[in-house]
């Protein structure tokens, strides 16, 4: 272990952590966890790692404080457009005509670990503008940071942020700003942003899409099957899971059966009704 945190601090917050989160924190990325430590006991004028803690276990709230800082919020606009052409060229044209066979017009989509925001952002642009007039949608977004959802909501995002964003998109759907760009208003009002904790059911069913990419990477095999199990029973019996592209369902035990397409692959839960 490094010098600020001996080896029973490090089991105690890895412990803490897994069980509040399925987040796992090796022994090769302790640094990692000491540095969101580092940070969190400046700002509490807390001195040592075993002082703060016996501070969360006194103070709830706490928690939820140190969950969001060791999770990573690393997101763009549209990020892998592989996944994207999938979408927008395989998995709408298959959805849309599902929903007209069975008469249930409404697209359900759950971005889970949406970070900031631009991803559920991106996928609303994308249906606003390729989806029918007679198939509607819907789109809840939800993440551990509470942080990350401050500022999804907010839909606000300075320059730098833009890189990726289509012209025809950046023209239509964003607000020029000083320093940034915002969301305009029809897409905001879009998308449900939402805390939730992957380790608990989202109470969400009868979801056609989840986007999940690159969150389960940082759990462990037991904690990684809770959450394929937990989106099995939440998706419907003709609906899709898109996962980071470092990620996959190798070796786990699930029905979810694997789709290559002309541009990515996912994967796709399709069972007779």
């Amino acid at each position: 272990m490094t010098r600020f945190l001996n080896e029973k601090d490090f089991n105690d917050f890895k412990t803490m952590i897994y069980d509040a989160s399925g987040i796992f924190f090796s022994d090769s990325n302790a640094t990692i966890l000491e540095s969101r430590l580092k940070d969190r006991l400046r700002k509490m004028n807390i001195e040592t790692p075993a002082e703060y803690y016996r501070y969360i276990k006194q103070n709830e709230g706490e928690l939820k404080v140190l969950l969001d800082s060791v999770t990573t919020n690393l997101t763009r606009f549209f990020r892998n457009t592989a996944h994207f052409q999938t979408f927008e060229n395989y998995v709408i044209p298959e959805l849309v005509e599902y929903k007209r066979k069975t008469g249930n017009k409404t697209i359900k989509l759950w971005s889970a670990g949406c970070s900031t925001g631009e991803e559920p952002y991106s996928l609303a642009m994308v249906m606003k503008e390729l989806l029918p007039p007679d198939i509607k949608y819907e789109i809840t977004a939800s993440d551990l940071s509470l942080q990350s959802l401050m500022t999804a909501k907010e839909g606000f995002y300075a320059d730098n942020r833009m890189n990726g964003v289509p012209e025809k998109y950046l023209n239509r759907y964003f607000e020029k700003k000083d320093g940034g760009y915002k969301v305009i208003e029809e897409i905001r009002n879009s998308v449900k942003f939402d805390y939730h904790n992957l380790k608990f059911d989202s109470g969400q069913n009868n979801l056609d899409m989840i986007f999940c990419r690159n969150v389960i990477i940082y759990f462990d095999e037991t904690a990684q099957q809770a959450v394929i199990d937990k989106f099995w029973s939440s998706l419907n019996n003709h609906s899709f899971l898109f996962i980071g592209h470092s990620e996959s369902l190798f070796g786990m035990k699930t029905e979810f059966e694997f789709l290559k397409t002309d541009w990515a692959c996912l994967y796709r839960k399709f069972k007779d009704n």
